[in-house]
């Protein structure tokens, strides 16, 4: 453990077995976190539970799919039974789509704000009452650059995390008396699996070459930008989203 700035703290962490939500979840707890992770992969969560618990961490994995109302209101319940309280949380579990405008068909449509948004507003819905019985806390919802510019044939997935922007935005301002903090982290190129998968190696490598500072991020990098939004140090915080792209949206 490096610090103890979430001493005493539980976070909740949803599509935590990989890529930046894992990372979150490991940084949440070098910093002194309990840590309840949830993804759709139990093999990937244990292995994340044992990693967290080898830096001498405390952590659990429940699976849960973030689009099924049920799922989302058993990792909160399963949250506050094993540790007693929720304080802060990261709803980062999200998906990918691309593809011309005659591709976004009705069912992609659905899975893709099935979990980028519904998954999003519904884990709010049950993670806030939850947060209100500790007298207040702070909740990021992971969006991205794609919600903040539009980028040609990747209309459903820009839709989906402008829409979190905005869910951001009017939920802050519904609790903002209440002691709960709401914001969003926004990555640009992020090197994690969900990028690879979204742009192979040609197109990665030309994404790259746009970004100002030359080179794509690591998840570390949102992680700390996400403890940053949780923590005190940001207790004027509310409503915004943090860009962290290395200058793509200045561009």
């Amino acid at each position: 453990m490096t610090n103890n700035r979430f001493s005493g703290k539980v976070a909740l962490v949803t599509g935590g077995t990989s890529g930046i939500g894992k990372a979150t979840a490991i940084e949440f707890a070098r910093a002194g976190a309990k840590i309840v992770l949830t993804g759709r992969r139990e093999k990937e969560g244990a292995h994340v539970v044992a990693e967290i618990k080898k830096l001498g961490g405390d952590a659990a994995f429940l699976r849960t799919d973030v689009a099924k109302d049920a799922d989302v209101k058993a990792m909160v319940d399963f949250t506050v039974e094993k540790f007693g309280k929720l304080d802060v949380a990261f709803n980062n579990a999200g998906v990918e789509w691309k593809g011309p405008l005659n591709q976004a068909t009705e069912a992609e449509y659905r899975r893709v704000f099935d979990i980028n948004v519904w998954g999003v507003l519904n884990s709010m819905r049950h993670e806030i009452p939850a947060i209100l019985k500790n007298g207040g806390g702070a909740i990021v919802n992971n969006s991205s650059v794609a919600g903040h510019v539009g980028l040609g044939e990747v209309s459903v997935y820009i839709a989906s995390k402008h829409a979190v922007e905005g869910l951001t935005k009017s939920v802050a301002l519904e609790f903002a008396r209440q002691n709960i903090r709401v914001n969003a982290v926004a990555p640009g190129v992020i090197a994690t699996d969900m990028f690879a998968r979204f742009a192979g190696d040609e197109l990665g490598d030309q994404i790259t070459s746009m970004i100002p500072v030359g080179r794509v991020g690591v998840s570390e990098e949102i992680a700390a930008a996400v403890l940053f939004l949780c923590s005190d140090d940001a207790k004027f915080t509310t409503g915004t989203s943090l860009v962290v792209d290395g200058g793509w949206v200045a561009g």
